[in-house]
């Protein structure tokens, strides 16, 4: 029993598999267990520690309200960014050189930048030359840098995916009359989106994440910024860290999860049915090659 990408493991292998998946989890298990001594050794486990967490003032007044600039300025980022790291994608396969070379230029540029210059670059432009208010230039840079990196990694994901598929898809859209446009948008995009997807979520956990480095160097409230505050008002500095960690892996979690579920769905969704095109679904789809090619063909089989 073989796989696409690696052979099925023999006897010994399975037995080197276990062994090695038992000493890791005796290591992992013996990491907690000093990380727990550690903590309880310099009484960082003491409940009244905790306990800010369990009041509600302590979540309405800061760690919510930071969560949601978070979730608000990656949301934002993520519209933006999705739109325009497949417009640049697909850009960069044009058979225009006008068309190719900016937009590998674009995408070379901003992916060679990093997220944090980017969102200081945005947020003196926003301060210097537009009427951006003070409140609301922090999110425009956070998402403004978010957009431009993220969306250049995109079209990167977007423009090997496609690129992946088999040439035979292409030549057999081409051989039915489809143009290039039809081509891309109704038989390589939808098989391209599956294969992408992975890669797309963890993008997009990195857009989750990196809303922090606005809180951080340019004030934007997102839930890092309001832990200092929140630390330096109810909780230890440890317990607030710990407490935002949890916060952004059950956000990054649901996160993937939800996309497991979409790529199931769209695996699913594109397995074979049994149904047969007719010509109405190719006159739909390329009307000018029905009218003509196949219309030709169809009068020579009558004639016969």
């Amino acid at each position: 029993m073989t796989s696409v990408l690696y052979d099925a493991p023999g006897p010994r292998a399975k037995r080197r598999n276990v062994l090695l998946s038992v000493v890791f989890v005796a290591l992992l298990a013996l990491l907690v267990w000093w990380v727990w001594r550690t903590m309880d050794d310099k009484g960082q486990l003491k409940w009244v520690l905790w306990k800010p967490f369990t009041t509600s003032e302590a979540w309405t007044t800061y760690l919510l309200p930071g969560l949601g600039n978070t979730l608000k300025a990656a949301a934002l980022s993520m519209i933006i960014a999705l739109p325009l790291g497949a417009f640049f994608g697909i850009s960069r396969m044009s058979d225009h050189r006008w068309v190719r070379v900016p937009a590998a230029v674009v995408v070379e540029f901003f992916r060679s930048i990093p997220v944090l210059l980017l969102m200081l670059f945005a947020n003196e432009f926003y301060s210097r030359y537009t009427n951006v208010t003070t409140d609301d230039r922090p999110l425009y840079a956070v998402v403004t840098g978010l957009v431009l990196y993220n969306a250049s990694v995109l079209a990167e994901i977007v423009r090997a995916g496609i690129l992946a598929l088999p040439k035979g898809q292409t030549e057999a859209a081409y051989a039915i009359g489809l143009r290039k446009g039809q081509t891309m948008t109704s038989i390589l995009l939808p098989q391209a989106v599956t294969a992408m997807l992975p890669a797309i979520v963890s993008q997009l956990v990195v857009i989750v994440k990196d809303t922090a480095l606005g809180g951080v160097m340019i004030g934007y409230a997102e839930l890092l910024s309001a832990r200092s505050t929140f630390a330096a008002n109810y909780a230890d500095v440890i317990q607030s860290f710990v407490g935002v960690a949890v916060i952004f892996i059950v956000v990054n979690f649901l996160l993937t999860s939800f996309a497991s579920w979409l790529e199931g769905r769209l695996r699913r969704s594109k397995k074979g049915t049994g149904a047969v095109l007719g010509a109405e679904d190719m006159e739909e789809l390329n009307p000018a090659a029905v009218g003509g090619t196949f219309g030709t063909g169809a009068g020579a089989g009558t004639g016969i």
